[in-house]
């Protein structure tokens, strides 16, 4: 079921965030426990994680939809593999926009299966194994950073530079997956997405990369109505407002959120009293209906790295692997 992130999780830690912090201690001490006597499955081909620390959304899948079209350029197909949160299919099974929604394997899947092969699986390690067998190069594992079960060659931690990692607690009590520097410290690079600074000492390296609006430019001036059922829809709001739109209303929805009947014709409603648009974001248009995808416009973005040659220098040592590894999984 989709949630909505609480907004003491983003704010100064007051009494709720004490309450709870205790519970996100055991958590911790249970998920660290987990992963230190994990067997985890080592594939034959590399494998790259692209998670975070936090709960919500940071920007792992567009850093993993780009680290795909980067390595595709260089002639290595990469798979991406996923749990395909908000699908009914526990998997392995490869994701197929043609005949898959996204009720079937959630909407983060749909958009990467749309650019390249795509996995969904809820056991990771068996996912990683069926991509391999369908002779994937390079695996691209969005999210799975806590997950002990598959060794990992390159672990990129995303964090969104505009929240960072918000009051600083362990769930409940907080966004926190696991302790900073726990995460930090295992991860090999940060992938820092927006104009922020970074200087957590637990940090190996820090890429900087930005999410750039596709032809946003169209939406200058022309009044809109904005709704995302995202990890953080304020994000989305603000980028519209940058680009000199006229928000009439901001509708913001639980991450992964299933749209109902009443709540699309709210919107068609609102939207035609004002004379606007409605406008949403790809990971939610991949949700809604196909009838119900009339007149609605999509802001599109893409990930923009700051310094490629600094991911070429991280990427570079498993690409060289690559040619030993086809003939081991070929063999």
């Amino acid at each position: 079921m989709a949630m909505r992130a609480p907004d003491f999780w983003s704010e100064e830690p007051g009494l709720l965030a004490g309450l709870l912090t205790p519970i996100g201690a055991a958590l911790d001490a249970a998920g660290r426990l987990h992963r230190a006597i994990a067997r985890p499955y080592r594939a034959p081909v590399p494998v790259i994680c692209v998670g975070n620390i936090i709960t919500g959304g940071s920007g792992k899948t567009p850093v993993a939809l780009s680290l795909a079209a980067i390595l595709a350029e260089r002639g290595v197909m990469a798979t991406i593999v996923m749990r395909g949160y908000g699908g009914r299919l526990a998997g392995p099974v490869r994701v197929e926009p043609q005949r898959h929604v996204a009720d079937d394997v959630g909407d983060e899947a749909l958009l990467a299966a749309a650019q390249g092969p795509c996995w969904v699986s809820r056991d990771r390690a068996a996912g990683v194994r069926v991509a391999v067998a369908d002779g994937a190069d390079v695996i691209i594992l969005d999210d799975g950073f806590q997950n002990p079960h598959v060794a990992k060659d390159l672990s990129l931690v995303v964090v969104d530079s505009a929240y960072g990692f918000g009051n600083g607690r362990l769930m409940p009590a907080g966004p926190l997956r696991e302790r900073t520097a726990d995460g930090l410290g295992r991860g090999d690079a940060i992938v820092l997405i927006g104009d922020g600074a970074f200087s957590d000492a637990a940090a190996k390296r820090v890429l900087h990369a930005t999410l750039e609006p596709i032809d946003g430019g169209r939406f200058a001036d022309v009044p809109v109505v904005a709704f995302a059922g995202i990890g953080r829809p304020g994000k989305f709001f603000a980028s519209l407002r940058g680009l000199g739109a006229t928000l009439v209303a901001e509708r913001g929805f639980p991450d992964h959120h299933r749209y109902r009947p009443a709540e699309f014709a709210a919107l068609r409603r609102e939207a035609a009293a004002a004379g606007a648009t409605l406008v949403t974001t790809r990971k939610d248009w991949v949700r809604l209906p196909a009838d119900e995808r009339v007149g609605i416009e999509v802001l599109d973005v893409v990930l923009r790295w700051r310094d490629p040659a600094a991911l070429d220098v991280l990427l570079a040592p498993l690409i060289g692997r690559i040619g030993d590894d086809r003939r081991v999984v070929h063999a």
